[in-house]
């Protein structure tokens, strides 16, 4: 009895009844009828109460529910859902479907109606989006059956307590995968960029053909085959400098912690580190990482073997923000002692102001005096938004002078690496990824790594 409710049209009929009968009172011409229909309405409901629990195919009517949904969830992007409903009823019913999502999405609408025939199979589908890392816990998959007569429902409950992880967001970076399998990165913003010059790895001597470029010729080859007869050129041919590091270096202090659109900076940076890991090594590049705050969090290195990405995967699930100063010096020490090798170092951080890079500027100097420094930080975009409104009143010019003010100091904080032949890149967290994909590229066709 506990999974059986009255519906909105068991009491839509009695509320009128009810009233009927209080019409009777000044017409008793209507008295009967009315008692007749209160005796009808309860015998329909229970029959429709019978009927909810009458046999079906093959065995007890019901219909039966289930939640699909992968492994894991990614962070930051949508993901599917699927909810299987069967119908092993003799007739047709109609089920509201509430699915008991975790508590961290906040959503009160998860609510699906549908029409299923007897044995007929319905599908239905919605995405969640999380923002934020962890464990998260669905409830139960309830299911509300109601029969042609609509007067009755019985509630299923299905898939009770399913625990699903949310990792760093794989199917971002799945994507950008199969895009540049197919040498297709440009759909999403990632530009083609001219090589200058050319790699200086070395690969092989082969005839020369019309197109190879005439420095490429090896003289002292072709004159060699001249001398026995062949009077065909021979050029050197070049291949893409491989197996160069490339390392993240995540700051998880307290700057990072700021949200735009549900997701913190710390959330952008590890999606991002988690997308162009995988374009290294796809480019045949070596990816490592290095999370650190207060103290050195988690080291990775360099690698690209089989399971790499899986290993740093696991290792970024696991990061959380921190609430001290980040401590740089620290990072630099531990640098210069585990990298020994040249490598580009694209290391994510915020700085808000002027000052706070200043305090920082003598050991990313230093970093930069060993590797290829690239200062990814984040442009403010609701800052943005503030300043492209239109200024009605007095207040709202001061406010945006101010916020100004602020937009002018990120921009010579750009201006201060670079006088310091440090590379930066200020972006919006939105195109954190795209950006920092395109910035890779460029060294890599600039030959700086």
């Amino acid at each position: 009895m506990r999974n059986l409710f009255l519906t909105r049209r068991f009491f839509l009929i009695l509320a009128a009844i009810a009233g009927g009968l209080l019409v009777s009172f000044f017409v008793p011409v209507l008295l009967l009828p009315l008692q007749l229909g209160v005796a009808l309405l309860g015998v329909l409901a229970l029959l429709d109460g019978l009927l909810l629990y009458a046999p079906g195919r093959p065995g007890p009517g019901s219909v039966l529910g289930r939640r699909v949904l992968g492994e894991k969830l990614a962070n930051g992007s949508d993901n599917d859902i699927a909810i299987y409903l069967e119908n092993t009823y003799r007739f047709p019913v109609r089920t509201e479907t509430i699915d008991e999502i975790p508590p961290q999405f906040q959503r009160r609408d998860v609510l699906f109606r549908a029409a299923l025939k007897a044995g007929e199979t319905s599908i239905i589908r919605y995405q969640l989006r999380p923002v934020k890392r962890g464990e998260y816990h669905f409830g139960a998959l309830n299911v509300f059956v109601a029969s042609p007569l609509g007067l009755v429902r019985r509630r299923f409950r299905y898939g009770q307590q399913q625990m699903v992880p949310v990792y760093p967001s794989f199917l971002q970076m799945r994507q950008y995968e199969l895009l540049a399998i197919s040498n297709r990165l440009t759909e999403v913003g990632v530009k083609r960029i001219r090589r200058v010059g050319r790699s200086m790895e070395f690969e092989q001597l082969r005839p020369y053909v019309p197109g190879d470029d005439p420095r490429t010729i090896n003289w002292p080859a072709s004159a060699r085959r001249s001398s026995a007869g062949d009077d065909t050129l021979v050029v050197n041919h070049y291949q893409d400098e491989r197996a160069q590091q490339v390392y993240c270096l995540i700051d998880k202090g307290r700057v990072m912690r700021m949200p735009f659109e549900g997701l913190s900076l710390l959330d952008y940076a590890i999606n991002a580190t988690l997308v162009l890991s995988n374009i290294a090594i796809l480019k045949h590049d070596k990816a490592g990482l290095i999370t650190f705050a207060d103290r050195i969090g988690a080291i990775v290195p360099a690698d690209r073997r089989g399971g790499h990405m899986r290993r740093l995967l696991e290792v970024l699930y696991k990061q959380r923000t921190k609430y001290l100063e980040t401590d740089f010096e620290l990072l630099y020490t531990n640098v210069k002692a585990k990298i020994r090798q040249r490598s580009l170092l694209m290391l994510f951080t915020n700085f808000e102001t002027l000052n706070g890079l200043q305090r920082q500027l003598p050991y990313l100097r230093r970093l930069a005096k060993d590797h290829l420094l690239l200062v990814v930080f984040f442009e403010n975009t609701e800052l943005r938004e503030f300043l492209d409104a239109p200024a009605t009143t007095t207040q709202d010019v001061y406010n945006q002078t101010v916020a100004e003010k602020f937009a002018q100091e990120k921009r010579q904080i750009v201006r201060e690496l670079q006088r310091y032949g440090i590379h930066a890149l200020l972006t919006a967290p939105q195109d954190l990824t795209v950006n920092a994909i395109n910035r890779y590229l460029e060294f890599k066709a600039r030959g700086l790594i």
